[in-house]
């Protein structure tokens, strides 16, 4: 099939084909400036924070093959039944065809990463991710069909001091950020004895009260009843929340790891709060769950969670190691800053190029080259039209000051013949005369009256 057979109708009154606009997919959204500039500075936010606590990047394909999130999320979750992008690729010389899935989250991407390259071969590792995701929900306020999650790993260490680390990290980049009235929750999973006993009381418990139970609870009630507590169901809350609780059943070593998380928090002066339903809603996860949570984006109210997860590097193939880490939703997160008026930098030139006559454009652009060399953010006048010339020194101003430019450089023809170009502030004050042949001090001058 061609191009011009989907996108092309026929006109009833030209020959000439009319082409039909192609739209994106729903529920996946371009993201263009300025609004990228939101993107990009809470991205080098991330990387600041993550270098100061020695995590390092580690970057993963975006296709995986589905056995991978089958295995490590669970069949039973609502991510493999109902949420995935998968298909099946065509077959291969063998014949083979390959079922693929565009990740719905990335952590067992990255756990089957650290398996393949065998990077635990001489301890542990500190990783961070940056990275879109992909699932078939309904579109709604900050949930997307293509979203983007900020996640962090540290893999090979089993002691409750690093699941301490892990939400201090967090913690420590919501601050950055500037975000407020942000409370962190707190559960413990157990080991998988101590679930298997808590389930069967779990299952006994639903069981008499299954006339109570919505369509999903009695889906999940044999293979997933861990899930039911995490209901959002206004219905079956007070049922949830009468249920027996998994920390009832934990043992005394997960009950000592649990302590001494939360000592090592209230050391560093986080406040947390325990919540016995919080579930966390991947299968693989035990011991420390918790959750970063907001009441300023309605229902979206979780912006980062995580916790540890032991037995996923083992499920996936690889030499049992524990591991333990989070993620949190980048469309969240810029949607708090915005609901909390936090305000974000905007992206902007230093300097914009103001230039008389097109004949000097040659000289112009050598030394905005040299400058942007020495550092300095410059912006070129540029028109729509080239027929018409550069435009009116008037129109020009007009464009520098909407450009947020704090200098515009003035290239006329008297500067240019004196070896010199203007250096207009376009906020108010004194216009000077500089040297083209000293960019270093044009250079200087430029950045060091930006503060």
């Amino acid at each position: 099939m061609t191009v011009s057979s989907i996108n092309e109708t026929e006109s009833p009154v030209a020959a000439k084909p009319v082409f039909k606009p192609v739209h994106a997919v729903r529920g996946m959204n371009d993201i263009v400036p300025p609004e990228s500039a939101r993107w990009e500075w809470l991205e080098e936010q991330v990387r600041s924070v993550m270098q100061r606590w020695a995590y390092r990047n580690i970057r993963t394909p975006v296709l995986e093959h589905t056995g991978l999130f089958v295995r490590g999320l669970g069949e039973v979750t609502d991510i493999v039944e109902k949420e995935m992008y998968s298909f099946t690729d065509r077959a291969d010389k063998t014949g083979d065809a390959d079922h693929l899935s565009l990740r719905p989250e990335n952590t067992a991407g990255v756990v089957r990463a650290v398996t393949e390259h065998n990077l635990l071969y001489d301890g542990g590792k500190r990783l961070y991710y940056m990275a879109p995701m992909f699932r078939r929900e309904r579109p709604q306020r900050g949930r997307y069909r293509q979203f983007h999650q900020v996640g962090a790993e540290a893999l090979g260490f089993a002691g409750p001091e690093v699941d301490a680390e892990i939400i201090l990290l967090a913690h420590a980049l919501l601050q950055q950020l500037g975000l407020r009235d942000v409370r962190l929750e707190l559960n413990s999973l157990g080991q998988p004895a101590e679930r298997l006993q808590h389930r069967a009381a779990l299952i006994a418990y639903f069981e008499a009260h299954k006339d109570e139970l919505d369509e999903d609870a009695r889906r999940r009630l044999h293979s997933n009843p861990l899930r039911i507590l995490d209901t959002k169901n206004p219905a079956m809350q007070a049922l949830a929340q009468q249920a027996p609780k998994l920390l009832d059943y934990l043992g005394e070593q997960s009950l000592k790891h649990f302590e001494q998380v939360q000592a090592i928090l209230d050391a560093n002066g986080v406040a947390w709060q325990i919540n016995p339903r919080l579930v966390r809603g991947l299968d693989y996860y035990n011991l420390t769950v918790f959750e970063f949570i907001t009441d300023a984006l309605g229902a979206q109210g979780t912006i980062c969670g995580g916790g540890r997860y032991d037995y996923l590097i083992e499920q996936i193939g690889g030499k049992p190691a524990p591991a333990v880490g989070w993620a949190f939703g980048v469309e969240r997160v810029l949607e708090l800053l915005k609901e909390q008026q936090i305000a974000v930098p905007a992206q902007v030139p230093q300097a914009y190029a103001v230039v008389a006559e097109p004949a000097s454009l040659p000289q112009v652009m050598a030394v905005l080259t040299q400058l942007r060399q020495a550092g300095v953010a410059v912006q070129m006048h540029a028109p729509a039209d080239s027929a018409q010339g550069l435009g009116s020194f008037k129109s020009q101003f007009k464009r520098a000051d909407a450009s947020g430019a704090a200098w515009a450089l003035v290239f006329g023809p008297d500067e240019l013949a004196r070896g010199e170009v203007t250096l207009k502030p376009l906020r108010g004050g004194e216009q000077t005369q500089l040297a083209l042949a000293d960019i270093p001090a044009l250079a200087a001058r430029i950045q060091s009256s930006l503060g």
